[in-house]
């Protein structure tokens, strides 16, 4: 907690950055009938809505990272590649609805959206760049899933030195409640902070 207590409220929050990462309809939407739905998704939408609303209440600096990919599966990861052969439209292709945000997710004026190509939003991209040219040194992460994407990314940021990495447990989801469960236990043993929403908020 010790950057919590060096600073401010206000100058704290102006140097943490909140990460969603890919809450987008083809990965949390059933409707939308995707190879890369992940089921448990669809019930957090309305806790990353709200997380990112007391961000911004909060003045943090929000950044969509998402997935747009080639329609013929060019930039995906090799285990991929099959979702987008033979004419089939895989996830999150550039362009299509599947690779909107979710309803009721809404990327305002002074957003930052990045897209990404891989699970963790550093690789590859010029993501820590953005953050630490704009004096981010903590990072709050929410959104699917959480052993890919989400574990990827903290395990980065980790290792990048940002000096507070926090994943809000009920704003994120995987698979199964084991899977989330155990990952959760995994960041947290390596000094990442599990809050649920209403412990973050407060």
């Amino acid at each position: 907690m010790a950057p919590v207590l060096a600073v401010s409220g206000g100058q704290y929050w102006s140097e943490t950055a909140m990460l969603v990462m890919d809450m987008q309809k083809d990965f949390v939407d059933p409707a939308m009938g995707s190879s890369g739905l992940l089921a448990p998704g669809e019930a957090i939408v309305p806790a990353v809505a709200e997380a990112v609303a007391v961000a911004r209440q909060r003045g943090i600096f929000i950044i969509w990272v998402v997935r747009e990919h080639d329609p013929y599966g060019r930039d995906v990861e090799l285990f991929r590649r099959h979702f987008y052969s033979s004419g089939k439209l895989g996830p999150a292709v550039k362009g299509s609805e599947g690779a909107d945000m979710a309803d009721g997710l809404i990327v305002e004026e002074g957003d930052y959206k990045l897209v990404k190509t891989r699970f963790s939003a550093f690789f590859a991209t010029h993501l820590d760049s953005v953050l630490k040219t704009s004096g981010i040194k903590n990072l709050v992460i929410v959104g699917v899933q959480i052993p890919n994407c989400v574990r990827q990314t903290v395990y980065d940021a980790v290792a990048l030195d940002y000096e507070k990495v926090t994943v809000i447990t009920d704003a994120t989801a995987a698979a199964t409640p084991e899977i989330h469960s155990s990952n959760i236990r995994d960041m947290k043993n390596i000094g990442v902070e599990t809050p649920t929403l209403e412990e973050w908020r407060l």
